[in-house]
């Protein structure tokens, strides 16, 4: 279940009616999702993707993406601490970035301009998130460094990502 933190108001927000609504009110989709049928934990990505087959066929026709797979990045992993740099600093992509967490979690941070405060969207196990194209925003794996995620793509090319160079997410990383 995800948690909602807004730091520069200190508040947190753990109800996922609450939370749906907030980000959906800022154009952040924001959905649980559950496995139709259970998996081992070291279950191969068709397993987990058939898994959840019943929500994720239906949610990528309708919004027009083309290909998933999964990502699976653990504390031991031999490049955590490359992989978690390349998204730590603000950025951009030109699709959406659409994740659902099967295991660990993840921290998305928004930085949505117009007066509006930065926030993190801490994703679980059941999470499913959709960063619209063009948002502002930076990801961490948190301390627990353990990301298990269903990635859902358009064209990968369009996940690459484009520093805004702002800086102002150094001020909320976690070290």
């Amino acid at each position: 279940m995800a948690i909602l933190t807004i730091p520069d108001k200190q508040t947190v927000i753990n109800d996922p009616a609450e939370i749906k609504s907030f980000l959906n009110a800022r154009g952040v989709i924001y959905e649980q999702w559950e496995a139709a049928v259970p998996f081992a934990d070291d279950a191969d990505q068709d397993t987990i993707i058939g898994a959840y087959a019943h929500q994720l066929k239906p949610y990528m026709e309708s919004n027009g993406y083309q290909t998933a797979d999964v990502i699976n990045v653990t504390p031991d992993h031999p490049q955590l601490e490359m992989l978690r740099t390349k998204f730590l600093s603000e950025h951009i992509h030109t699709e959406d970035e659409v994740r659902f967490f099967v295991d660990g979690e993840g921290m998305f941070w928004f930085n949505l301009g117009g007066g509006e405060d930065i926030f993190c969207v801490t994703c679980q196990a059941g999470d499913l998130i959709s960063v619209p194209a063009n948002t502002k925003h930076w990801f961490d794996m948190g301390p627990k460094k353990f990301v298990k995620a269903i990635r859902v793509f358009i064209d990968q090319s369009g996940w690459v990502p484009h520093y805004t160079e702002s800086g102002v997410d150094q001020q909320y990383n976690l070290n």
